[in-house]
């Protein structure tokens, strides 16, 4: 093939190269358009492709130097992490706490003070605990919680929240009788979270469907977390925290259904109703918190699917934010 012109395998050549460069001159101009794109646009152009969705590391919001007069009441979010279940055995290793206002409308307003502080209980943190929490008991070795601060912090707290009160609130009255007279609520109970569209009631589930993600399971860093979702809007929608409150606000009653039947147990376990074994103070009995609409209706249910007589009178104790989610 000496005789064959060179000129087609040229062409050739001059086509690629023309071809390369063109594709090159593409990607530079992408990576120049996508380099003069703010970190906010790049993230609205990821989201509006529907391929992507994107978290935010949380920010923890900055103490407010003024308080602001439209929002006069006072909310404190607590957090705290055990040596264990029982706060008659287990003791506090970690709390957290971020005062916050708020109105009565339930917006909330600015942070205005926080606590956080370790201490060293009694005995080792098991290790199941620190593979939890990351508390060692190196880093809780001659460490004590300030209470001095902890109840200053508390003390104009018009509500304190939990996520999960009827945790953290047995172990908050066991390290501070500041606790013990003040209104509680509970973020995991008194919010209607599966009407919001949100998967589950895990503090871990809920920040990242608002949009976030934080470090877990260090006390202020949860509070943190709680009080951004809890002022996380869906359109329309009220706050979480303007639900949370309303519901704290109403009074509800706990019904004991002592002496009902051994063989209706399981009827009872079916509806939502609790074992106590009378150790606490309450009936030793069957029991179930409801809210004041329904309460004739659950009294309806013992005496004619439960006690089978009309004339039942089981034991009826009134609960306010002040009473519940105690021990």
């Amino acid at each position: 093939m000496a005789g064959m012109s060179s000129a087609p395998q040229l062409d050739m050549f001059e086509a690629a190269n023309e071809v390369s460069l063109k594709v090159n001159r593409a990607a530079r101009g992408r990576q120049e358009r996508a380099g003069s794109l703010s970190e906010d646009e790049m993230v609205r152009h990821l989201e509006k492709t529907g391929q992507f969705r994107i978290l935010r590391k949380l920010v923890p919001r900055t103490i407010a130097p003024v308080r602001r007069p439209e929002f006069p009441r006072v909310g404190v979010i607590v957090d705290t992490e055990t040596t264990g279940l029982s706060h008659r055995q287990d003791q506090v290793i970690e709390i957290g706490a971020v005062s916050f206002t708020y109105d009565d409308a339930g917006r909330i307003g600015d942070v205005i003070g926080l606590y956080g502080g370790l201490q060293q209980p009694d005995s080792s943190i098991p290790p199941e605990i620190t593979r939890l929490t990351g508390i060692s008991d190196t880093m809780v070795e001659g460490q004590a919680i300030d209470l001095d601060l902890l109840d200053q912090l508390i003390e104009p707290a018009d509500l304190v929240i939990a996520h999960n009160a009827r945790f953290d609130r047995p172990f908050c009255e066991a390290l501070s009788p500041i606790f013990k007279d003040k209104p509680w609520a509970c973020s995991v109970s008194e919010i209607d979270w599966s009407g919001r569209s949100f998967e589950g009631t895990k503090l871990g589930y809920l920040i990242g469907q608002a949009g976030y993600f934080h470090d877990g399971h260090r006390a202020v860093d949860d509070c943190f977390a709680l009080l951004a979702v809890l002022d996380t809007q869906d359109g329309e929608e009220e706050l979480p925290f303007a639900e949370l409150y309303q519901t704290s606000q109403r009074s509800r009653a706990r019904v004991f259904a002592e002496h009902s039947p051994f063989e209706m147990k399981d009827n009872l376990k079916a509806r939502g109703y609790r074992w106590s074994d009378g150790s606490d103070g309450r009936p030793k009995s069957w029991w179930i918190e409801v809210d004041e609409e329904s309460l004739a209706d659950e009294l309806d249910y013992l005496r004619s699917e439960i006690y089978r007589w009309h004339e039942a009178d089981p034991p009826v104790k009134r609960l306010t934010a002040f009473d519940r989610f105690r021990a």
